[in-house]
This record gives structure tokens, sequence and C-alpha cells, in this order.
């Protein structure tokens, strides 16, 4: 009786411990991880369009859609090393032409962004146009609300969070407390463990994990952007607003998807 006793009491002890253990090791805080961001630019366009474009935005849209896809997908890479993350777009494999549709801003993918997490520090190189631009500044402060939905990426569990940005852009992310570091695509971060997903509903755009590769990541991999005018976000903003006064209706438009 004694003997059995032991061997339940040892059972029960062994096992929560190897449960524990395994679940230890699968945590990762070093890798790279493989992003898709995808643009749904019938529904941007679409938006674009009013009674007074209407003539001639419906005939050309009517065309695009006859030639291009729905969805415009753009890879990137986020590399990881404990508390400093690189994002990095790739070179866009889509063939074909591009359109005047094309070039909307929020239709591209053109921020290169390294954040130091322990010191709450970003630098990212920004191509506004023409001009390139070196923002320094602060991690972008976001009041996540953390949710009770659930959904796997790219082989993680996934927890939903809520937040708005930029004072009514509304953001949904996923984030897995499997990757023990708070970081994210573009300049999205802040919650418990690595963000695999982001959408913004409203303005028709997501990011989302294909795969993750737990890997050592060189240091020279995580080294930030050097290229561009130095700015701080308040500077960015002002020089935005200036530059674009004149632009109407789409200078809402082009300061979201620079500010992003």
């Amino acid at each position: 009786m004694k003997k059995l006793s032991l061997l339940i009491l040892i059972t029960i002890l062994f096992l929560p411990g190897k449960n524990l253990y395994a679940q230890y090791t699968h945590f990762s805080t070093n890798g790279i991880i493989e992003f898709d961001k995808s643009v749904n630019m019938f529904a941007l366009i679409k938006k674009s369009i009013n009674k007074d474009n209407e003539s001639f935005m419906q005939q050309a849209f009517d065309s695009y859609k006859k030639n291009k896809p729905q969805f415009k997908v753009f890879k990137s890479t986020l590399s990881f090393s404990k508390d400093k993350t690189m994002f990095t777009p790739l070179e866009n494999a889509e063939s074909g032409s591009n359109t005047y549709f094309d070039e909307n801003p929020m239709a591209e993918q053109n921020n290169v962004t390294y954040t130091d997490l322990s010191a709450n520090r970003i630098i990212s190189q920004k191509k506004v146009f023409e001009q390139t631009f070196l923002l320094k500044d602060s991690t972008r402060k976001i009041n996540w609300k953390i949710t009770s939905e659930t959904r796997q990426i790219a082989g993680y569990n996934c927890r939903r969070a809520n937040a708005l940005i930029l004072d009514s852009v509304y953001v949904v992310a996923f984030y897995t407390d499997e990757i023990m570091v708070p970081g994210g695509p573009e300049l999205f971060s802040g919650l418990p463990g690595m963000i695999l997903g982001v959408a913004i509903p409203h303005e028709n755009i997501s990011w989302f994990a294909t795969k993750v590769t737990d890997t050592t990541v060189p240091a020279k991999a995580l080294s930030p952007p050097t290229k561009g005018k130095a700015v701080n976000d308040k500077e960015l903003r002002a020089t935005l607003q200036s530059a674009l006064k004149d632009w109407g209706n789409y200078k809402q438009i082009a300061m979201k998807a620079f500010l992003l």
C-alpha cells in the first residue's frame, strides 16, 4: 500500500514538472518572422470614388478589377533577439506595371523599423514620396485591451487585443506569449508577447505572420537604419501637415499611411 501511495505521489509531482519544462523549452527570444502585408485594393479604391470623380474613376476602377487581383501582398521579415527587433520590407515581386491606384500610400510598404524594447526607442526609416526620413523617437504608446478571443497564427497560439492609434484608427492585434519578446511588425508593440497578426479593418490592410524560424540572429542584422533626414514624431507630423495642406480629402489618407 505504501509503495502504491509513493508511486502516485511521484506521478503527481513528476508530470506537471515535465509539462512545465516542455512549455518552457518551447518559448523563444530569438528568431526571424516572415510577414505578409495584405491590402484589399478593391475596397481601398471604392472608398476613393465620389460624385465629383465618379465619371472617370469608376471606369478606371472597372479596368483595374479586370487586370489586377483584389489583394496586393507585400513580404517582410521581423528579426528579433531578446529586447531588439528589426522590421524589413522585402522587394515586391508582383508582376505587371503599377497603376494610379497602386500609388496610394496605403498600398505601399516603405518603412524599415528598428526597435529597442528595453529603452523604449525606435528608429524608423520612412520613404515619403521622393524624400526619406529617419524617425527617432519613443516607441508608440498603445493602450491595448486584451480579450479572451484566440486563434492560431503560423503554428502559435495567439490572443486578441484591440486598441486605437493616431486618435481614431481601430487596430486588432494577435500576440503569442510563446515568443517572449513584446515586439511586432512596423511600429506595433507593447503586448505581453510577440505580435504575429495586425489588422486595421477600416483601412483594409493587415499584417500576418506566415512562418517563424527559431534561430540565433547576429547583432549586425539588428543594426538600425542610418539614412534619411532625422526627425522626431512631432517634426514629422508638422512636415507632413505642411506638405499636404492643399491636398484636400487625400491629405488624411496620406497622413495615416505615413504615420502608421
